[in-house]
């Protein structure tokens, strides 16, 4: 029942997010959000051999938004991640999460980042990564990134992706914290 009251939720958000309906917004601890994502990819993750860590500073501030479209933006990027990794040394199956504050000149903002050591991005670089129906995936839909994106902008927030020296990529997004 917490599962379909939970499929319900972001089926709301997302066709709010289509219809460029606005949804409310209320006081986010992210590293709620991510604690409440965790049980969610827990079983793919170790389907596959995949460790997660979580690295979480205790200072991060809170951020308006909507809770459910935030899990979905760290959802699909850790879904992502793992993808990556799937097919990589059993060694290399691990991804990071971390959370941290980055001191601006508009106050505080909570950053989220997602690491993964897996295959990277390609020859397209981060250029193609969020636009509409690009995917890398076979079968994949090109919409997870492209969504992701948009609810960050909804958010007054921000979506990028690094390529990680060495394998992999991290993919972050940051949010103004509350003043």
């Amino acid at each position: 029942m917490k599962d379909g009251d939970r499929a319900a939720e972001v089926i709301t958000r997302i066709r709010a997010l289509l219809s460029r309906s606005s949804v409310a917004h209320e006081p986010c601890d992210l590293a709620r959000v991510i604690r409440e994502v965790h049980p969610l990819v827990r079983p793919e993750l170790a389907r596959h051999g995949i460790t997660l860590e979580m690295s979480l500073a205790k200072d991060v501030p809170a951020v308006m938004g909507d809770r459910i479209q935030l899990q979905q933006v760290l959802l699909n990027l850790l879904m992502n991640a793992a993808d990556a990794v799937r097919e990589v040394p059993p060694q290399r199956r691990r991804l990071v999460v971390r959370s941290t504050v980055e001191d601006r000149d508009d106050g505080p903002w909570a950053v989220v980042a997602v690491e993964d050591a897996g295959i990277g991005f390609g020859q397209d670089g981060t250029a193609r990564l969020f636009e509409a129906f690009y995917t890398t995936k076979p079968g994949g839909l090109g919409m997870g990134l492209s969504i992701s994106r948009s609810i960050m902008d909804g958010h007054r927030g921000r979506l990028w992706a690094t390529a990680n020296s060495g394998h992999g990529a991290t993919f972050h997004f940051a949010l103004p914290g509350i003043r």
